[in-house]
């Protein structure tokens, strides 16, 4: 009784968190040849209400043996269990290894009853195992599939996204459920489906993916030695021919839980394990399309579709090919969006206001004389803890080719900064540890944006030019730079390893002091320009005075045309003035 109620408890828990976390995180991803320099990246936003914007570091390390792992559950921060540690592991900065082996994810959920409540792997630490233990995207793969069979899936649906300097790869897992039996050799309860089933996809050159908190791999080609591959077939692991990688019982199990009956070729892994809805489609799917619309034709076909209007008018393919090549700067954009552009705007409905705000304060959905109704779910939002964008260049070494973008709190109002991969240490006000969602530290990076965003939130459309203006003017610095910090950390590398991650240490140590310092200038700016919703007379960040040296006069912008007219519309003769 006691064990059964443990599980119960479990499930709860785990279903709570999925609930509390979804519609959470937005993944794009790039390959060699849909990029402007031959890079291929992948991005990430970790969105959550209560996530911390740091910057995660863990140096190389070899372990002595019988050295054990504790998982912890990444949305509670509760210990799951243990698994033994490999004799060495990489470096990491964020979700990018010393290899340029980089990974993103986002939580899809699927069926509950598929939940595993006596698993191990919780779907981060398979992300920060594989970076630890990989070096390319289809060991990164391997090493998530055997974990999750050794030791048991504690998540429910994920999609990852994987990719190293030469290809780009998503997979998207689910459990098997709970189902216990005693071990008559051990006297224990195990739960005889423990595992899960995935299915892998390399991303074609010159194509471009992207995921949004719903599975998006459907059929698949099934292993034939060549194009695909199962688990059961590792040792063609690398044969670059291998598009395919998946579970296999993937499809057997399906069978097995009632879940499918036709053919093999006709096996969905999203419509069986993730059927869709309205929800799925409008706060999910929508993301996708929003990012294949803003670099590719003919998206205008999948309107229905990615709005719920219809469900049944087609799915959007899992990858497209771009009209134009994709920069890092392109992404960073992408990461900002919220419809601009179509009839979805979040900055033109009544929803934002009279200040143009494309936010909507939780909860997601509401009900109104008995009808449930919603706000948009957009790619940009303001519980973002932190986001990046990780490049791989298979042109310089693994030190020196990959950098992760990244930024804290809402994308749309924070920066992008360049942290190579090979750095020593995290500056300490990016470090993580330095301050956390329940602990305000003045210089810490997260705060120091938190604060500039929520003063924008005040007003939206007024405040912004001033904080892209200087967005824009550090990243379109770090840019710049990047060449010439490659050209000479490659120079170094060729004599001294070390003086070359040095280098790159106390560059992108300079590059995350320079941003901090340059957005609490902008904090205070806005504060003295925007008071009390004025707008202060100022000229190329300098505020005006009289020839006495006396504040010139502020403009009062008020509101909008349209704002005022709704208040005799909804209040009559009220607000006449006689």
């Amino acid at each position: 009784m006691q064990k059964k109620t443990i599980t119960v408890f479990s499930l709860i828990a785990l279903l709570s968190n999925f609930y509390l976390h979804s519609y959470a995180c937005t993944n794009y991803l790039v390959t060699k040849g849909a990029s402007v320099d031959g890079s291929t990246m992948i991005t990430y936003a970790a969105d959550s209400h209560i996530r911390y914007g740091e910057l995660y570091f863990n140096a190389a390390a070899q372990w002595p043996a019988g050295s054990m792992v504790t998982i912890y559950d990444r949305s509670t921060a509760r210990p799951i269990g243990q698994i033994p540690q490999v004799p060495n592991t990489y470096q990491t900065v964020g979700f990018i290894n010393e290899y340029q082996l980089a990974l993103g994810e986002s939580t899809f959920g699927g069926r509950s009853e598929l939940v595993d409540t006596t698993g191990t792997m919780d779907y981060a630490y398979l992300m920060f195992l594989a970076l630890q233990r990989a070096k390319t995207a289809r060991e990164a793969i391997k090493v998530i599939a055997q974990l999750v069979e050794e030791h048991g899936y504690a998540s429910s649906g994920e999609s990852f996204s994987i990719g190293d300097p030469n290809e780009v790869w998503i997979m998207e897992i689910i459990g098997k459920g709970t189902d216990m039996m005693l071990d008559r050799r051990t006297k224990k309860l195990i739960n005889t489906r423990k595992g899960a089933v995935w299915v892998a996809r390399r991303i074609p050159d010159g194509y471009i993916s992207a995921h949004a908190n719903h599975a998006r791999i459907t059929t698949f080609p099934l292993a034939d030695g060549k194009i695909s591959i199962s688990d059961k077939q590792w040792d063609k692991l690398n044969n670059p021919e291998v598009e395919v990688i998946y579970a296999h019982d993937v499809i057997s199990f399906a069978r097995d839980r009632k879940y499918f009956t036709g053919k093999d070729a006709d096996f969905s892994f999203s419509d069986i394990y993730a059927p869709l809805d309205f929800g799925a489609v409008r706060f999910c799917e929508l993301r996708v399309w929003s990012l294949f619309n803003r670099f590719c034709d003919g998206m205008d076909s999948y309107w229905a579709y990615a709005t719920g209007e219809d469900l049944k008018s087609g799915r959007m393919p899992l990858y497209v090919k771009p009209t134009r090549k994709i920069s890092p700067q392109d992404l960073m954009e992408a990461k900002r969006d919220y419809l601009q552009g179509t009839e979805l705007d979040m900055s033109q409905d009544v929803g934002a206001g009279p200040f143009g705000l494309p936010y909507r304060w939780r909860p997601l959905t509401w009900k109104h004389d008995s009808l449930e109704y919603f706000h948009e779910r957009v790619t940009v939002t303001q519980q973002t803890g932190f986001s990046y964008i990780a490049q791989m260049r298979n042109w310089l070494p693994g030190p020196i080719g990959g950098i992760i973008w990244f930024g804290v709190d809402d994308a749309g109002s924070s920066v992008y900064v360049p942290f190579y991969c090979g750095i020593n240490t995290v500056p300490k006000s990016w470090s993580e540890g330095y301050g956390d969602i329940l602990t305000y530290v003045d210089d810490a990076a997260f705060w120091v944006f938190s604060r500039v965003a929520h003063f924008t939130y005040l007003f939206y459309n007024r405040v912004m030019p001033d904080v892209k203006k200087v967005q824009h003017e550090l990243e379109d610095t770090f840019r710049n730079e990047i060449p010439a910090i490659d050209s000479s950390a490659l120079k170094l590398w060729e004599s001294s390893h070390e003086d070359a991650r040095a280098y790159l240490t106390e560059y992108s140590a300079q590059a995350g002091e320079l941003t901090i310092n340059r957005w609490k200038e902008l904090g205070n700016f806005l504060l003295v320009k925007f008071m009390d919703g004025n707008v202060k007379q100022e000229k190329d960040g300098r505020f005006l005075r009289n020839p006495w040296g006396y504040p010139l006069p502020p403009a009062h912008p008020g509101y909008p045309k349209e704002f005022l007219e709704q208040i005799p519309a909804e209040t009559g003769n009220r607000f006449i003035y006689r």
